[in-house]
């Protein structure tokens, strides 16, 4: 059963998936079109049980989903306007000063 997110519950497990280089690749990939994991795998030169573990992610975060293509899975974008939030993220102008880093969140766990 479906249940619908608050406001502050999305933008948090947005932040939290985001907060991943793998995952923010996933996310990437899957706004350019749907793909099989294997395919991902190759495509961004991880194995295939890392990038399983980042899809089970992303999936708990509700950002993609599974669809059944005779024995394969795919994963797409649970909805299309995510992508366009990743185009407008990434189009965002942020300060950043050269010499700092972004401090590595307290917990390492995802959604």
């Amino acid at each position: 059963m479906l249940t619908v997110a608050s406001d502050v519950d999305v933008l948090a497990r947005f932040g939290r998936a985001l907060a991943d280089p793998i995952r923010c690749r996933i996310l990437l990939a899957l706004r350019q079109a749907p793909a099989y994991p294997a395919d991902l795998a190759d495509a961004l030169g991880v194995s295939r049980t890392r990038l399983s573990n980042h899809l089970a992610c992303l999936r708990d975060c509700g950002l993609v989903v599974t669809v059944r293509d005779g024995r394969r899975t795919r994963y797409e974008l649970a909805d299309e306007r995510l992508g366009l939030a990743l185009d407008d993220l990434r189009a965002a102008v942020v300060a950043v000063e050269a010499d700092k880093t972004c401090p590595a969140a307290a917990s390492d766990g995802c959604c």
